[in-house]
């Protein structure tokens, strides 16, 4: 079956919000992570078993002239960002778990994309230290406006207390030129022992990252363990807490450090208890969806659903549920480029879909 149906059909499941319906443009995708949409219209998606797909009207072809990468757990091949020069330089970017001696981290690498493969492959961050487990590797890849590349990343899970430590990467935000290169006004660039790409640190685990279309400032959200997934506006050299400030609790019920608030360390902007299990982030800015503009929408793993936030400026005031009908883990948004939602889902035999207005024909 060709793995791009587009005209498929819509969803026949009872929305209660009438503003939107889902098309289904994808099916059997195998747990998709990132995604971009290219000039042409056609669609890139990474499948965490390590897979790039070009999406198009014809079908799916696969994309050769990848490194090599550990796909377990958590990791594989992770999200997909395009330089903003895409156009005339045709520089892709790609997070994944790469594997070393001492276990595995998080890795991002570009390369040119060509119709059914890529070349001049450069790998240009290489989390350190690599270490053992599958779980926790981030990581979103974010372009802000003057074109530095935002990193996420993951403590992995076992090595929670090194994101409070500013000699390695684990749970921190990187800034980098689209070389991999670090900014000279990085705020740990002239800080003795510390990595000079850290932007932020005190993260546990970063799969959502968008940049605000009014400040240019980074947005993220992180997930916290039993509870405590927070919303961040990302500040340089802010320390988020993480482990000793958690709105969480360990997954065997006990407390995590020193409890909600600590001096000197940031106070999330949105909590969420239960968890939700975010992953991907937008700031919807589109001309389809109305009531919709300037909302954060999040997608939600755990809590199955696609959640927007109503903004008043830099605060978050409201949070409406949306898409609970169809109970599907939803990994990544991408705004598309005529305004609708571009979804993709987390499972075995995963979906893109796209969101579009109930009377749009």
């Amino acid at each position: 079956m060709p793995i791009l149906l587009l005209l498929l059909g819509w969803l026949a499941f009872p929305v209660a919000a009438t503003e939107y319906r889902i098309q289904t443009l994808a099916e059997q995708l195998h747990h998709p992570w990132g995604l971009v949409e290219l000039a042409n219209g056609e669609l890139l998606v990474s499948e965490r078993r390590g897979r790039l797909l070009r999406l198009s009207a014809k079908g799916r072809q696969a994309i050769t002239g990848l490194p090599r990468l550990t796909n377990a757990g958590q990791g594989g091949l992770l999200d997909l960002a395009l330089h903003p020069d895409f156009a005339n330089n045709n520089w892709l970017y790609f997070s994944y778990s790469q594997p070393g001696k001492r276990g595995t981290g998080t890795a991002v690498a570009r390369a040119k994309l060509h119709d059914t493969h890529l070349s001049d492959l450069e790998i240009i961050f290489v989390q350190q230290p690599k270490t053992s487990g599958s779980a926790h590797f981030g990581s979103r890849l974010v372009f802000d406006e003057q074109g530095y590349l935002f990193i996420t990343t993951g403590e992995r899970y076992h090595s929670r207390d090194q994101a409070q430590q500013l000699d390695n990467h684990l749970g921190k935000i990187l800034r980098l030129h689209d070389d991999g290169t670090v900014p000279v006004d990085n705020p740990f660039i002239d800080t003795p022992n510390a990595r000079p790409e850290i932007w932020s640190y005190g993260h546990r685990n970063i799969q959502g990252a968008a940049i605000h279309p009014h400040s240019g400032v980074l947005w993220t959200h992180e997930h916290g363990p039993r509870g405590g997934d927070e919303v961040n506006i990302i500040k340089p050299g802010a320390n988020y807490g993480w482990p000793l400030v958690t709105h969480g609790r360990e997954y065997t019920g006990g407390s995590i450090g020193l409890g909600t608030q600590l001096e000197g360390m940031e106070d999330p902007l949105w909590v969420w208890v239960p968890s939700i299990a975010p992953s991907g982030m937008l700031f919807y800015r589109g001309e389809l969806f109305p009531r919709w503009q300037n909302s954060l929408l999040v997608g939600a793993l755990a809590g199955r659903k696609l959640v927007r936030l109503t903004l008043n400026g830099q605060q978050i005031v409201d949070e409406q549920p949306l898409l609970e009908e169809l109970g599907l883990r939803i990994r990544t948004l991408v705004q598309a480029k005529d305004g609708g939602v571009y979804l993709l889902t987390d499972a075995a035999d995963g979906k893109l879909l796209k969101l579009l207005p109930a009377g749009q024909k």
